[in-house]
């Protein structure tokens, strides 16, 4: 593997564990108030994914940084300034639809970006990108067919996923955007330029699109800030003081 300046590559795994961090969290806020049953348990689960994943993304950035950091430490005694999520993931979960098209937006990056992953010239992210994938190839599949299933059917159900479709497009492009960390990646091998998933992404979101009735909307303008922590919604620190209130006020705490 090419050197690799160990900054960027902390970076770089930052961007992929608060990812699944926070869109893990805000999938578990469903947990009790979902439609019916088998979706209350089907989204717990996804959500215990994604903070699985996290584990794995957080630990190994914890392993770059050193100075005795951890996954735990990373999670819940940073600031919201300090987190480079994509925006898309912060944004609340409004309806059971919103939910579902916002996991399907990011399921559809995910699984192209795991699929490259695979092939990383780091053995650590090569493995740990495809012990997720096969959760991941499942999300996809699950949250494509809802978004299909509720696009397609009742009027009501129809014109609600175009509203979220409407509403969380403009925050998709912040995936696919590149800076110095992602160059540094692409210079050793280690991971793709994000802007080089855009035309399968188009491809694979548009056909679920086609499949569900529903128009993407002009993508002319993109929200962005989060994945550099140069600026995040106001979403984001609401989520933080639940998350890791345990923890401050009682540090060092352990089960």
């Amino acid at each position: 593997m090419t050197q690799v300046d160990q900054n960027a590559l902390t970076q770089f795994l930052l961007r992929l564990g608060d990812n699944t961090l926070v869109l893990g969290h805000r999938v578990s806020e469903w947990c009790g108030h979902s439609p019916v049953l088998e979706e209350d348990i089907a989204l717990a689960n996804t959500a215990l994914d994604l903070i699985g994943q996290t584990q794995l993304w957080l630990g190994l950035a914890a392993e770059v940084k050193g100075n005795d950091s951890s996954a735990d430490k990373l999670a819940f005694l940073r600031d919201a300034w300090d987190f480079r999520n994509v925006l898309l993931v912060e944004l609340p979960n409004g309806d059971f639809g919103q939910t579902l098209m916002r996991q399907f937006l990011f399921d559809a990056w995910q699984s192209i970006m795991l699929g490259r992953l695979i092939k990383s010239s780091d053995p650590r992210i090569a493995a740990i990108a495809e012990k997720v994938s096969k959760e991941v190839t499942y999300h996809v599949e699950r949250s494509s067919g809802t978004v299909v299933g509720l696009g397609d059917g009742t009027d009501e159900s129809h014109a609600r996923m175009q509203v979220a479709l409407d509403y969380l497009y403009p925050y998709v492009g912040e995936m696919f955007l590149s800076d110095d960390t992602d160059a540094a990646m692409v210079q050793a091998g280690i991971a793709p330029d994000p802007s080089s998933l855009r035309a399968e992404y188009d491809a694979l979101v548009g056909k679920v699109m086609a499949e569900a009735t529903l128009v993407i909307p002009d993508r002319a303008y993109t929200h962005k800030g989060g994945r550099t922590g140069y600026m995040h919604t106001e979403h984001l620190g609401h989520i933080l003081t639940s998350m890791q209130w345990l923890q401050r006020t009682y540090p060092g705490a352990e089960w």
